[in-house]
């Protein structure tokens, strides 16, 4: 009888089966060999059934789950949620380009965030139909009533709004406090929406806000909300029609696995921070999730490619790199990390997990214990669903990995991997 180990928290997507790490029912062992390494895998199931947990937690009001393409934007993903009725938060018009071509009838469901939205992106977005712009600031607002009026196509709107709520976090990703360049103060925002109730082109119709991102406390978002409706009700005072609030994203997830039920449980927990200030609102609520959905449906697959020790110091180099996964170097982030293939009796060390790149800091892990593992093997880097491939880049003219989508037994690519004359096609 075949033995099956689960890595606590993630199943359907990673789990061992005879001592050998399986993504669903496809070894990685074997998707290795077919199709090489550096490799993303995510699990189709893992993806559909998170979102389907968040569409739940949320189903007693009108919503849209609003996935936050920047976390992965792989086309293959987005058709998958678009099916699922997935609306989704874009921060570039090459975002939303990607949602034009998986799924035009999607674009309807499409909320336009970012600081930095430039004319052609805002003329793209007005005559592709989005669902809302979220702005920015007040300069924002003066160009998109000059596109829209050009266009004569109305711009529905909401301002980004800084309720200066505390997210506790990493500095570089919580952004909701007077001190980031994100959004405009709250105390602003009503004036900020009479000058745009004078535009003809433009329909104030909602309020966002997002206070930052890996959060795992639930209360900063109930207090944001608190602040957030008490902004709309002095709106709808005014005479505003507010329909939408966009909560944002945010919701963090363990990244060291944590119990099989903790998602499930932190999305309740979550929708019960946001539903008790909304309970007897008529607002339509949006919500960004990214990383919840997508960073444990995927993983990292790489080979070590040597065993080296300095002076006591040991070191496993993968053929993965910095340029395939950034957060731990530029964040500091933590992943766990895991042999593809379970020894009876492991023996393990102290290692710097890292990679091939001529920087100090390209490494997955420091001083980690991990079993003592050959030249050669595989091992997976967990959680790598999302800010993986997104911001993975060419540094030291690498080519970006491939990706494969694995669904039960059936493993396909959903992005080939790159090769040198694919970096060198586009210099002149």
């Amino acid at each position: 009888m075949s033995t099956q180990n689960k890595i606590s928290g993630r199943p359907p997507a990673f789990l061992y089966r005879n001592r050998e790490l399986h993504c669903e029912s496809a070894s990685l062992t074997t998707l290795a060999e077919q199709y090489g390494t550096p490799l993303y895998v995510y699990s189709g199931t893992a993806i559909q059934g998170r979102f389907r947990e968040f569409d739940q937690a949320f189903k007693s009001i009108a919503h849209t789950i609003c996935y936050s393409v920047k976390a992965n934007s792989n086309l293959t993903i987005l058709r998958t949620l678009a099916s699922l009725g997935a609306g989704f938060d874009v921060v570039s018009g090459g975002e939303l380009e990607r949602i034009l071509y998986a799924d035009k009838k999607a674009v309807s469901r499409v909320v336009f965030s970012g600081v930095g939205k430039t004319a052609p992106e805002m003329d793209l977005a007005l005559r592709s139909g989005i669902l809302l712009f979220n702005l920015e600031s007040e300069a924002e607002l003066e160009v998109l009533a000059q596109r829209a009026a050009k266009l004569r196509k109305t711009a529905r709107i909401a301002f980004r709004v800084n309720p200066d709520v505390l997210a506790k976090t990493h500095p570089y990703i919580t952004t909701g406090m007077r001190e980031h360049k994100f959004g405009v103060p709250i105390t602003k925002a009503r004036h900020l929406y009479s000058l745009a109730a004078q535009f003809d082109w433009l329909e104030p119709a909602g309020i966002s806000v997002h206070i930052g991102s890996q959060i795992t406390e639930v209360s900063p978002f109930q207090k944001s909300m608190e602040r957030v409706l008490k902004l709309a009700a002095e709106l709808m005072s005014d005479g505003l029609n507010i329909g939408y609030i966009d909560a944002g994203g945010g919701l963090g997830i363990s990244y060291d696995g944590g119990p099989a039920n903790h998602f499930a449980k932190s999305v309740r927990e979550y929708s019960k921070a946001l539903l008790g200030p909304l309970s007897k609102s008529p607002f339509h609520l949006l919500l960004e999730p990214g990383r919840s959905i997508i960073a444990p449906a995927g993983a990292l697959l790489t080979r070590v490619t040597y065993v080296k020790e300095n002076s006591g110091k040991r070191f496993l180099v993968t053929d993965a790199g910095m340029n395939d996964l950034i957060r731990p170097s530029l964040y500091g982030a933590y992943h766990e990390i895991v042999p593809v293939k379970l020894s009876p009796k492991p023996k393990p060390s102290k290692f710097d997990i890292v990679g091939p790149i001529c920087e100090t800091g390209d490494f997955f892990a420091r001083d980690r214990q991990f079993p003592d593992v050959a030249q050669g093997e595989l091992i997976a880097i967990l959680d790598a669903g999302a800010y993986g491939m997104s911001i993975s880049s060419n540094y030291n003219t690498r080519p970006r990995a491939a990706e494969v989508m694995v669904e039960g037994k059936k493993a396909r690519v959903v992005r080939r991997r790159e090769t040198v004359k694919d970096l060198l096609a586009a210099e002149v």
